[in-house]
């Protein structure tokens, strides 16, 4: 099977190529514009196909592509592809506007082609063992340090993790949505998502400001708690407090679901099952909501 990967910054170099490098019967093709990246990294994982240009990659005839390169460059790149009936996996988010989103998406249906985005903490095995738990209150945090940042891509790049894993993580239908944000010269500072069901609720915190870049998730219901900290310690709480940390050698690949959801996109090329996007355009659509409220909020305080 004849595997693309186009773009190769830290994260593809860090996580994805040593996960596709180590796996069996893939045939391997680079793509970048950085020459020297390009040779460096092909030299070091002995992959000889390597290209500069999306055309280069669709006439080498690859059966999928993994798509790692800035957001801004996702649409150029997916349709194409997609157009081509090369299946795709894209790093979040598929673009940074709905509309973009909506059209490649409804791109790969016409296409009969997957179109898998990389929300990686769906398939990170501590959140994914939280889904299992009772759960009738979800809180997850996801703060910065002192990086406030335009509303659009903090939210598309950064915070659309957080929507995404309360979604999956909510025990039943949303039906209610609350937004708060605090936006200061044209900066987000802090995001404040509640999302709400029959019997549940899920918030989703993230502070710009904090003193501290940290990550944590918990599940809390029928008298137990359960909470994942930076997606690798799992700390269990019923009347009294069990720590279990991320063993030694496990991956950082595999603690971050990365490992896992690469071998969900490869095992549905391989078997000719179709993934359909539907499921995380809703996340995008949530996170546009987002934006809206916070660009409006701007508007207030300046009018006020």
């Amino acid at each position: 099977m004849k595997i693309a990967m186009i773009g190769l910054g830290d994260i593809a170099e860090k996580a994805y190529l040593p996960v596709l490098a180590a796996q069996p019967a893939l045939d391997l093709h680079l793509c970048t514009r950085n020459e020297a990246r390009l040779q460096r990294l092909g030299d070091t994982y002995r992959i000889a196909a390597r290209s500069t240009s999306v055309d280069e990659v669709i006439k080498a005839g690859v059966d999928a592509a993994f798509v790692h390169a800035a957001t801004d460059a996702h649409p150029q790149i997916v349709e194409p592809l997609l157009s081509a009936g090369i299946h795709v996996y894209v790093d979040k988010p598929i673009a940074y506007t709905l509309a973009e989103s909506e059209q490649l998406v409804r791109l790969a249906e016409a296409e009969g082609r997957s179109l898998m985005v990389g929300f990686n903490r769906r398939h990170a095995p501590g959140y994914a063992e939280l889904a299992a738990h009772p759960r009738n209150l979800v809180l997850m945090e996801k703060h910065r340090h002192n990086l406030p940042d335009f509303p659009r891509r903090a939210v598309f790049d950064d915070f659309i993790h957080v929507a995404d894993t309360l979604r999956f993580l909510a025990p039943g239908p949303v039906t209610g949505t609350t937004i708060r944000t605090r936006v200061r010269d044209g900066l987000i500072e802090h995001i404040v998502l509640e999302l709400s069901g029959d019997g549940f609720t899920a918030l989703g915190i993230m502070n710009r400001m904090s003193g501290a870049a940290e990550e944590s998730c918990a599940a809390m219901g029928d008298g137990a708690k359960r909470r994942v900290v930076n997606l690798g310690d799992v700390i269990d709480y019923q009347g009294g407090e069990t720590l279990a940390r991320r063993p030694d050698w496990v991956p950082v690949a595999s603690q971050r679901g990365i490992e896992q959801i690469c071998l969900e996109f490869l095992s549905a090329v391989r078997d000719g099952r179709r993934l359909d996007a539907a499921d995380a355009l809703a996340t995008h659509a949530l996170c546009e909501e987002i934006v809206r409220h916070a660009t409006a909020t701007e508007q207030a305080q300046a009018a006020g």
